[in-house]
């Protein structure tokens, strides 16, 4: 599950943009298969939004939930991309993008009816 927190009046013209790249790093990095898209928007009033001086209205918060398993490699890789193309395909600066991973054991997730140590039928790997 993907979560992404930023201004309103900035985040919500491009929401669908900005989970469609994100989506493609998950694809392209971590293999996901298209159908597995997640993704949170959190747009919040300026005022309930703090964040450094040094960055501008465009500042976004991305934090990536996920099953533990992914290789330090791969998850700054992940980053990298994320970075790269957010800026390439939105022009969002680095300086103004906030990318958190945060990792949990599979048996931390619930899905289906099921922990996440329990599924044996995910359509992509967690290992890599």
């Amino acid at each position: 599950m993907i979560v992404v927190y930023g201004i309103k009046q900035y985040l919500n013209p491009i929401k669908a943009q900005l989970s469609n790249v994100i989506h493609g790093c998950m694809q392209d990095i971590l293999w996901m298969p298209a159908g597995k898209r997640a993704h949170r928007f959190v747009p919040l009033e300026a005022e309930d939004f703090y964040f450094p001086d040094d960055r501008t209205s465009a500042y976004t918060v991305i934090e990536i939930n996920m099953m533990q398993g992914r290789s330090k490699e791969t998850q700054k890789a992940l980053i990298k991309a994320l970075f790269r193309q957010i800026e390439a395909e939105i022009g969002i600066s680095s300086i103004d993008i906030e990318i958190t991973l945060k990792e949990q054991p599979a048996h931390c997730w619930g899905f289906r009816g099921m922990t996440g140590d329990e599924a044996r039928d995910l359509q992509y790997s967690v290992n890599v």
